[in-house]
C-alpha cells in the first residue's frame, strides 16, 4: 500500500466513523415513553374515522376510572384520550404518520430527535442535513397557489380582501424556522377574512418571478392587485400590523359627538349615494375585522366607528340605547334619525357581519351613478317568474326638486316588493340615458319611467307614467295603479329601446388618477432602494432612464439645431410701418426689415402705401402677382393672422408677393378699381354708397404688367358656397353696393371666418382657372380721378 493510499484512508475513516455514530445515535437515543396512538386504540394505520371513533368509545367506557378499579386505569384512560385527539384530527394524524409528531406546536421533524439535541444545543440532526427532500405539511396543500389560479382568482379577489402570501422552497432552513409563527398567524387572520397563499419556488418559478420573489422565505402582501414585501422580523404581531397597514387608511371614520361630525357623517348619504354603518365597541382602536369588512364593501357602505369608552360619546349611546357590554352595529339609510337595521353580538364573526352588510347594501331609493350599479339594481330577466322591474325617477338636483324626490322615497318605502326596485337619476348627469327613455319630451319636470331589462347589450322595455311626477297624492295613486296593472299584464310595457352605458359620476378626475399612480411608483422605488432589492427595481429603473435619455436627447438636439435663428434681429426704423412678419399661429406680429430674407415659419406681408404702391403694382415685373388683402384698423390683427395661415403653403413660390391695403386710409380705391374693371351702369349713381361699403376681407390677385386682377369675396352667412371664391364674371354684382343688395338677407360674418375658403381660392389661382378682370389703368391711392400709368 502506498503512502497516498494510506493518507486517503486516514482522512476518510474519521468522517465515515462520525457518520456511522450519528446514525446509530439517532436510532438508539429515543425517548422511552413513546406513545403509539394506533396501538393504544387497537386500530390499523388505514383505519377510517368511524373505526377510530368506535374503538375510542369502547376503550373509554372500559377504562374510565369511575368504572374500572384497576390502579393503572387512570393512566390508560389518559393515553386513550390522547391517542384519540391525535387520530381524530387529520392534520395531527398526518404529522404523526410522517414525523411521529405528537404536539402540533412542535416544529416538524423534531419529535423523534429530542435525545440527540442534547448533544449540541446549537445543532440538531435532521433529514435536511443530508439534503433529503422535506415533506410538505398536509395543512399547506390547500393554500398552494399556481400561476393560472393566481391570475384568474387571487388577483381579482385582492380588490375585496388582502392576501398574505408566503414564498418557500424545499431546501430552505429559514422556512422551517418561521413555520410556527406562520401557522399561528394563519390561524388568527384567516377567520377574519385575510386570504392565505403559499408559493413553492421550485414548482412555481413563473409565479415567483411575477411576484418579484427571488429568495425564500419571502412574505408578500397583496391588496388591489399591488404587491408589498414584508421586511420586518417574522413575529405574529408584526405580520398582523403589516396586513393592517396594507389597507387604505380612510376606510373607517372615527365618529364622536365632541367633534360635531356625527350628524355630518350620516348626512353624507345623499352625496356619496351609500348607506351609513356605525359600529359601537369598547376598544379604543378600530378592530381589524371591522376594517376588513369595510374594505370588502367600500363601494356600497360608508363605515364609522364609535368608541364606547370615550366619555364624550355618552349622549350618543343613550340616544340609540346602546348596550355597552356587546359590540353593536347600526345601519342608516335616508332617515338619519332612526336606523333601519341593528345587530348586537358579544362575539362578532365575519360571516355574521358579511350577511348583515349584504342585506343592506343599497339605499331605499339609490341613485344610478354608474353602469355597475345599474346592472345590480336592475338585472336582466333570467326566467319568466323572476321578472325585475325598475321604477326610475328622472329628476333634477336643484332645491326645487327636493319635495318631489322625498315624496318618491316615501312612496318606495311603503311599496316594498321583491319584483320592484325604485331608483332615480339626475337628468344633467345622465343625459344620454334620459334622451333614450324620453326622446320626444324635454323633461323639464320630473318624470317616472317603468322599465324591464331584456339583454346585457342595453335593450329594455319601458313605459313612462303620464302627467309626470310632483309628489302629490294624485301622482302616487296613479303610479300605484300602473304598477298593479304591470303585475297583472307584463305586456303593459309597450315601448322598446336600447339604453347607452351610464356615465360614471364617481370616477376620479385624470389628475387624481395620475397622482395615485405616481405615488405607487414612488413607494416601490423607495422600498427597493431601502432594502437594496435591485432585481425587483430593474424594470422601474429602466423606465426612468429611458425617459431621461429621451428628454435630455431632445434638449441637446434643440440646443445644437439652427443656432443662427436663436438671436432675433432688430428691424430698421424707416420700414417699420410698411412690412409685417405674419406667423400662421396666434402670436404677436413683430416688425421685420425689408432687406432680411423671408424665413420658413412666417409670411412677409407689405403694406400698400404711397411709397410702395408703384413698385409693388404699377411697375411689377412680368410674371409676378401681388396678392393683396383689404382690411381695416379694427380687423387688422385678426385678418393678418388668418391670411398668413391660409397662404402659408404658397409663400415659397417666387412669383407671389403678399401685401395688404388699409381701407380706412384708402377707402375709395376698391370702388374705383371695380368701376374701372366693369362697364358703366346704373350703379354709378351710387358712388357714395360704394365708397361706404365694407370690403374688409376681400383679397385681390393683381398682375400689374398685364393689367388684370382676380377677386376673392368672404363667405357670408346664407350665401351660396360657390359664390365664396368670387370667380364669377358678373362685374355688376361685384360692384353692387353691399349695404343695399344684402338688405333682405343676413350677410354678416365674424372677422376670423371671412377668409375660411381662401386656401381653395389660392389653389385655383395657381392653376390659372380663376376669371380675370381687366383694367385699362390702375387707380391711384389718393386721387380717384387720376389713374396711374406705367412709364415706358
Amino acid at each position: 500500500m502506498t503512502d497516498r493510499s494510506t493518507g486517503w484512508i486516514a482522512r476518510t475513516c474519521p468522517v465515515t466513523l462520525a457518520i456511522f455514530l450519528l446514525i446509530i445515535t439517532s436510532h438508539v437515543v429515543r425517548p422511552t415513553n413513546e406513545l403509539d396512538p394506533y396501538k393504544v386504540l387497537g386500530v390499523s394505520r388505514r383505519a377510517s374515522q368511524v373505526e377510530i371513533k368506535r374503538a375510542y368509545k369502547n376503550l373509554a367506557r372500559e377504562w374510565h376510572p369511575d368504572k374500572n378499579k384497576d390502579p393503572n386505569a387512570e393512566d390508560m384512560f389518559i393515553k386513550i384520550s390522547k391517542s384519540y385527539e391525535i387520530l381524530s384530527n387529520e392534520e395531527r394524524r398526518s404529522n404523526f404518520d410522517r414525523y411521529g409528531q405528537m404536539d402540533e406546536n412542535q416544529p416538524f421533524g423534531q419529535s423523534q430527535h429530542h435525545g440527540f439535541r442534547h448533544f449540541d444545543n446549537s445543532f440538531y440532526f435532521d433529514e435536511s442535513f443530508f439534503h433529503f427532500p422535506r415533506s410538505r405539511d398536509f395543512a399547506d396543500s390547500k393554500y398552494m397557489l399556481h400561476h393560472a389560479q393566481f391570475n384568474s382568482d387571487i388577483l381579482p379577489d385582492s380588490y375585496k380582501r388582502p392576501y398574505l402570501i408566503k414564498v418557500t422552497s424545499e431546501w430552505c432552513f429559514a422556512c422551517i424556522h418561521i413555520e410556527p409563527v406562520w401557522k399561528e398567524t394563519v390561524v388568527e387572520l384567516e377567520p377574519l377574512g385575510v386570504g392565505i397563499g403559499i408559493v413553492d419556488m421550485g414548482s412555481e418559478r413563473r409565479l415567483a418571478n411575477q411576484l418579484g420573489a427571488y429568495r425564500a422565505p419571502s412574505i408578500i402582501g397583496l391588496v388591489n392587485g399591488r404587491m408589498t414585501f414584508f421586511h420586518q422580523h417574522v413575529v405574529r404581531e408584526h405580520l398582523r400590523r403589516f396586513v393592517e397597514d396594507l389597507l387604505p387608511h380612510n376606510l373607517v371614520e372615527r365618529v364622536t359627538i365632541d367633534d360635531n361630525n356625527y350628524q355630518a357623517f350620516l348626512d353624507r348619504w345623499h352625496v356619496e349615494n351609500k348607506p351609513s354603518l356605525l359600529l359601537f365597541d369598547q376598544v379604543p382602536v378600530v378592530p381589524l375585522l371591522y376594517k376588513l369588512t369595510a374594505f370588502a364593501f367600500r363601494d356600497y357602505i360608508r363605515f364609522g366607528y364609535v368608541d364606547q369608552g370615550a366619555t364624550t360619546n355618552t349622549k350618543l349611546l343613550r340616544q340609540f340605547n346602546i348596550n355597552t357590554y356587546a359590540p353593536t352595529m347600526l345601519l342608516f339609510k335616508e332617515d338619519t334619525e332612526k336606523p333601519v337595521d341593528i345587530i348586537q353580538a358579544r362575539g362578532m364573526k365575519k360571516q355574521l357581519m358579511d350577511e348583515f352588510v349584504t342585506n343592506n347594501k343599497f339605499l331605499q331609493v339609490p341613485r344610478l351613478v354608474n353602469q355597475q350599479l345599474f346592472d345590480e339594481l336592475c338585472p336582466v330577466k333570467q326566467f319568466h317568474r323572476r321578472r325585475k322591474y325598475c321604477v326610475l325617477l328622472i329628476t333634477g338636483e336643484d332645491e326645487a326638486f327636493l319635495p318631489g324626490n322625498k315624496a318618491f322615497v316615501d312612496f318606495a318605502t311603503t311599496n316594498k316588493k321583491d319584483i320592484l326596485r325604485f331608483t332615480y337619476v339626475y337628468q344633467r348627469q345622465q343625459q344620454p340615458l334620459c334622451q333614450a327613455l324620453l326622446p320626444n319630451q324635454a323633461a323639464a319636470f320630473p318624470q317616472v319611467v317603468i322599465l324591464e331589462r331584456r339583454s346585457q347589450a342595453g335593450r329594455v322595455l319601458f313605459r313612462s307614467v303620464s302627467s309626470g311626477w310632483n309628489g302629490s297624492q294624485e301622482d302616487k295613486y296613479r303610479l300605484h295603479e300602473q304598477l298593479e296593472l304591470l303585475q297583472k299584464d307584463p305586456t303593459y310595457l309597450s315601448s322598446d329601446t336600447t339604453l347607452p352605458e351610464l356615465n360614471n359620476e364617481m370616477a376620479p378626475i385624470f389628475i387624481i388618477q395620475w397622482m395615485n399612480a405616481a405615488y405607487d411608483y414612488i413607494l416601490q422605488i423607495y422600498d427597493s432602494l431601502l432594502y437594496s432589492n435591485w432585481r425587483e427595481m430593474m424594470p422601474i429603473l429602466s423606465l426612468i432612464f429611458s425617459a431621461l435619455f429621451i428628454l435630455f436627447g431632445t434638449v441637446i438636439i434643440q440646443a445644437f439645431s439652427e443656432p443662427s435663428e436663436s438671436k432675433p434681429q432688430k428691424p430698421k426704423p424707416k420700414e417699420q410701418n410698411h412690412h409685417l412678419r405674419c406667423s400662421p399661429i396666434n402670436s404677436p406680429l413683430p416688425l421685420l426689415s425689408l432687406s432680411r430674407p423671408p424665413r420658413k415659419d412666417f409670411v412677409e406681408v407689405t403694406e400698400l402705401t404711397d411709397v410702395t404702391y408703384t413698385s409693388n403694382l404699377v411697375k411689377l415685373r412680368p410674371g409676378q402677382i401681388n396678392v393683396v388683402l383689404v382690411l381695416t384698423n379694427a380687423s387688422k390683427n385678426a385678418l393678418l393672422r388668418k391670411f398668413a395661415k391660409e397662404v402659408f403653403s404658397f409663400s415659397g413660390t417666387q412669383t407671389l408677393h403678399f401685401s395688404f391695403l388699409n381701407a380706412d386710409k384708402h377707402r375709395h380705391w376698391m370702388p374705383s378699381l371695380l368701376r374701372s374693371a366693369c362697364p358703366a351702369g346704373p350703379s354709378e349713381s351710387h358712388s357714395d354708397d360704394e365708397e361706404s361699403s365694407d370690403y374688409t376681407g376681400h383679397v385681390l390677385a393683381l398682375n400689374g404688367h398685364k393689367k388684370y386682377f382676380c377677386l376673392f369675396r368672404p363667405v357670408f352667412t346664407g350665401d351660396d358656397p360657390d359664390d365664396s371664391s368670387s370667380d364669377s364674371s358678373d362685374c355688376k354684382r361685384k360692384s353692387r353696393p353691399r349695404s343695399r343688395s344684402s338688405s333682405s338677407r343676413p350677410t354678416s360674418i365674424e372677422v376670423h371666418h371671412k377668409l375660411d375658403r381662401l386656401g381653395l381660392w389660392m389653389e385655383r389661382l395657381m392653376e390659372g382657372t380663376l376669371p380675370r378682370l381687366y383694367v385699362s389703368l390702375w387707380p391711384t391711392l389718393n386721387d380717384v380721378n387720376v389713374p396711374i400709368t406705367p412709364k415706358l
